[in-house]
């Protein structure tokens, strides 16, 4: 009887685990609109590609970036951001026209590559 509780409490606790680790998705435990809203400096450079990127979008970018750059590639990419007007071809390339270091390329963003 002991080892029943026992393995209960031990699949309650791993049901439990697995449950909040699936919670956390792309940008981890800040719901994607956060993320997306956080970005909002970046909203004109993403519909224009000759425009010019706001210092302070950059900035946001590359913390981004050096923080969990997967939530990047999900933002431009969610539904958020196709009903902002934002074209994802246009925005993959912010890091690039912001001149980020480090910035991650030769890695996948949905179906695009980020080759920059």
């Amino acid at each position: 009887m002991k080892w029943c509780k026992f393995i209960s409490v031990a699949l309650m606790s791993l049901l439990i685990t697995l449950a909040s680790a699936e919670a956390a998705g792309e940008c981890g435990r800040m719901p994607i609109g956060q993320a997306a809203s956080s970005l909002s400096p970046c909203l004109a450079a993403t519909k224009n590609p000759r425009g010019k990127v706001p210092p302070v979008c950059c900035a946001k970018v590359g913390a981004l970036i050096r923080t969990n750059p997967r939530c990047l590639s999900a933002v431009m990419l969610s539904p958020l951001a196709k009903k902002a007007g934002i074209n994802p071809g246009v925005a993959i390339a912010i890091p690039k026209r912001c001149n980020i270091r480090n910035r991650p390329s030769g890695k996948r963003c949905g179906r695009m590559d980020l080759i920059f």
